[in-house]
């Protein structure tokens, strides 16, 4: 279990990312949850962008909780865990698995990405890895047996190429 300074130092840290995140949205393409903009027109973002922005908020409260195969609570998860269990504490449901997140994720192009929006990642080979992106190029995702809920960024040689898409729930 995570000691209480380490707890405690964690919360700083979302803290800090959340502030990041707020005082960046004025020079990076994030925009408000309600409306975003494709070329002229405005359009409206739906539900799913508020809920997406809440499950990130859920998933970056489990920094520092253990990597557990099969898990999807805050005392372990696994990556598709953590996205399951994120959406569900904001009123999403969500599948499971990996590969049903993928089957039931609308297709987003990069630059189109939103905080909440789910990553597939193809790891030895195969698509089976995902995470939630937070913004800035940054994910928070459960990443493998030995570790811990952590934050990782598309800008990291590892994952630019492992980066097969982003997806959004339906």
């Amino acid at each position: 279990m995570i000691s209480q300074p380490a707890r405690f130092f964690y919360k700083l840290i979302l803290l800090v990312i959340i502030g990041t995140m707020a005082s960046a949205c004025s020079t990076q393409h994030i925009m408000p949850a309600s409306v975003h903009k494709k070329g002229d027109r405005t359009v409206s973002a739906g539900t799913n962008s508020l809920a997406g922005e809440r499950a990130a908020a859920v998933a970056l409260e489990q920094l520092g909780v253990p990597y557990r195969y099969g898990g999807s609570a805050p005392d372990g998860f696994d990556c598709s865990g953590l996205v399951h269990y994120s959406y569900a504490r904001a009123g999403i449901s969500v599948p499971r698995t990996t590969t049903a997140l993928w089957d039931n994720a609308k297709p987003v192009d990069r630059r189109d990405m939103r905080v909440g929006d789910i990553l597939f990642f193809r790891i030895a080979g195969k698509m089976s890895h995902v995470g939630m992106y937070i913004g800035n190029d940054r994910f928070v995702h459960a990443p493998t047996t030995g570790k811990v809920v952590s934050i990782g960024s598309l800008r990291s040689d590892y994952y630019k190429k492992a980066l097969i898409r982003a997806g959004r729930p339906r």
